[in-house]
């Protein structure tokens, strides 16, 4: 979406664009945007970040590993996905920042990344030192007291930090948002499903930490959503459509994570693709079955009548079809070696 309103630009008329030709412009655009006039050494580094950002550009279409840490708006525990920012020259930033005045937080959580300090936490637990346990303590009701990923110091500090008119990346509850400044006030690009018919409004303002903004149109004027109920009702939908998302990287990071100690020596090749190919067999079943259970929760939920939940099994019927014939395509194929 940055790049859309400052760099990338489409064939006119385009409304709706694949995951695949997105990502042909995002790649595109990063080979377009090589420094002409650097060093040899500059330019082995780009070359290689340039590689790194290639190898990681399809986790975009899913979502990136990013590692907030506490102390700054724009400080990350360094991973390989924070290479697509730098080589894009996007800026990054979130607000979940520990207020420097409150001397026990700042002692418990540190210089910590969130994974370093939900680990702290627990071995703090675990302790027979009452010092470290009530550290821990202090910890965890830090994480529960700003389960929003965002607090008024961090609000603060992002004004103060992001410049006027400027295009960013704001990370907050596990999503990413464009985010700009306009007469230092801070905006979030509006994306929810919600409001897809909603032409007039463009951005929401971000002026608390509980996430009731103003909406406005793309000249930042004041614009209520026409029809509020429209909204929630696809405010909602995106929520189901998040957890079904969770639930199938879920299953993709468990596919990755074959414990090849468990496999003897001297296997054949043929022995080894039946393995694994049983094992993925067994996963895409187990996939299904919590798909059909999501999707049947969702339903239930959604049922007001018994001819609504009459149409709702028909239609469960008919998704189920394609599904048998997918577990069908699972079974004949193999595993290359």
């Amino acid at each position: 979406n940055i790049l859309l309103l400052s760099q990338i630009k489409l064939p006119p008329m385009m409304e709706i664009i694949t995951a695949e030709q997105l990502m042909e412009y995002l790649g595109d655009y990063i080979l377009d945007a090589k420094p002409k006039e650097i060093s040899e050494i500059q330019r082995l580094n780009y070359e290689q970040n340039m590689s790194d950002a290639m190898a990681i550009l399809h986790k975009l279409q899913t979502g990136l590993d990013v590692n907030v840490k506490f102390t700054g708006v724009r400080v990350f525990e360094y991973t390989p996905e924070c290479i697509v920012f730098d080589l894009l020259d996007i800026p990054l930033y979130h607000g979940w920042l520990v207020d420097p005045q409150v001397a026990d937080i700042v002692k418990a959580v540190g210089n910590c990344s969130y994974n370093q300090l939900v680990e702290k936490i627990i071995s703090c637990k675990q302790s027979d030192n009452s010092e470290l346990v009530s550290e821990g303590f202090v910890a965890e009701q830090f994480l529960n007291n700003t389960a929003t990923q965002l607090t008024y110091h961090g609000l603060c500090e992002l004004t103060s930090a992001v410049q006027e008119g400027e295009l960013c990346v704001f990370f907050r509850n596990n999503h990413f948002s464009t985010m700009t400044k306009y007469k230092g006030q801070l905006y979030l690009l509006v994306t929810d499903q919600g409001f897809l018919t909603e032409e007039k409004v463009v951005w929401e303002s971000l002026h608390n930490v509980d996430g009731d903004g103003n909406f406005c149109d793309s000249e930042f004027h004041l614009r209520p959503p026409s029809d509020p109920e429209t909204v929630y009702r696809g405010q909602q939908d995106q929520i189901d459509q998040d957890y079904l998302m969770a639930l199938s990287l879920q299953q993709e990071q468990q596919n990755q994570d074959i414990n090849w100690e468990q496999i003897p020596e001297g296997i054949s090749d043929l022995e080894l693709a039946k393995k694994l190919q049983e094992e993925e067999d067994r996963r895409a079943s187990q996939y299904y079955q919590e798909q059909e259970q999501a999707a049947a929760q969702v339903q239930v939920q959604g049922a007001a009548s018994p001819a609504s939940a009459r149409q709702s099994g028909s239609s469960e019927r008919k998704r189920k079809e394609p599904r048998e014939k997918e577990r069908e395509k699972e079974k004949n194929s193999c595993v290359l070696l």
